[in-house]
């Protein structure tokens, strides 16, 4: 199933199932609960990010390309940092540039995006995927002069930025996605492809990450899992590509869809 969150002309908050024949039907109840797709059409206005997550848990390092043009060594374990609920974007609602705190090296990261459906803790590799809602697209934006310099040592600076976590447009559930480590990732810059790859190049597969996260540790139902990002990254550019006001960037992954944001400067 294809689920989208959206806001009606009220201002009120529904999700609803994407059809094959291009219409959308109310949801009834909560998708992380029993729910209903029911026969009623609807005309979704905007588009919200297709969840609001418990938490935002994130990796690093996790491609193997991406970490070879860090000049990073291949990681023996997850490389683990967090996102504050503050950084959650919709579709098509800027990613601002800080101004106050201010980053001049603001980079973009498609990254597939895990959520957890129900509650788990200490989950064996094997079933770990049976603990999956679904799939989204994200990108992790991040202010590289934050994350690598100002930050103290830790990543979560440069990472936790208001609009740093664009999510959507719409959450593919995991029977529509068998396996999530065969997926085409990319990310588009004004039109151009900046990055382009697979996530069969994951070092730590989402099973294995679900596994390691959940390790003496609650997962609760609503859990978003950014799985890392392919090479191409601004950073890795000769020279350096920051984004900028006026950009726009496109992350889209094979069987999800494309998310699209506009870039502009904090006001």
């Amino acid at each position: 199933m294809k689920i989208i969150r959206y806001q009606d002309a009220e201002g009120r908050t529904h999700y609803a199932s994407e059809q094959a024949d291009g219409t959308a039907r109310r949801i009834d109840g909560d998708i992380f609960g029993p729910h209903v797709v029911t026969g009623d059409v609807v005309r979704p206005g905007r588009l919200l990010a297709p969840v609001v997550p418990t938490q935002i848990l994130c990796i690093g390092l996790n491609y193997r390309r991406h970490a070879a043009e860090s000049g990073a060594a291949v990681p023996e374990r997850p490389v683990l940092f967090v996102k504050g609920i503050n950084t959650l974007q919709n579709p098509g609602d800027p990613i601002l540039i800080p101004t106050h705190l201010k980053s001049s090296e603001v980079d973009y990261e498609c990254e597939l995006a895990v959520v957890i459906g129900k509650s788990c803790k200490n989950a064996r590799r094997e079933e770990a995927l049976d603990y999956v809602l679904g799939y989204t697209c994200c990108n992790d934006v991040s202010a590289r002069d934050w994350q690598l310099r100002f930050g103290g040592g830790q990543w979560c600076r440069g990472k936790f930025f208001d609009t740093f976590c664009p999510l959507g447009p719409r959450l593919v559930t995991r029977d529509e996605i068998p396996d999530p480590n065969r997926l085409g990732i990319m990310t588009r810059l004004n039109g151009k492809t900046v990055q382009s790859w697979n996530t069969d190049d994951m070092i730590f597969p989402v099973r294995d990450l679900i596994a390691f996260l959940s390790g003496s540790t609650t997962l609760p139902a609503g859990t978003v899992i950014l799985t890392g990002t392919p090479h191409g990254v601004g950073m890795a550019q000769k020279p350096p590509r920051w984004l900028k006001a006026g950009d726009e960037v496109t992350i889209e992954i094979e069987g999800i869809g494309a998310l699209t944001n506009p870039v502009a400067d904090e006001r």
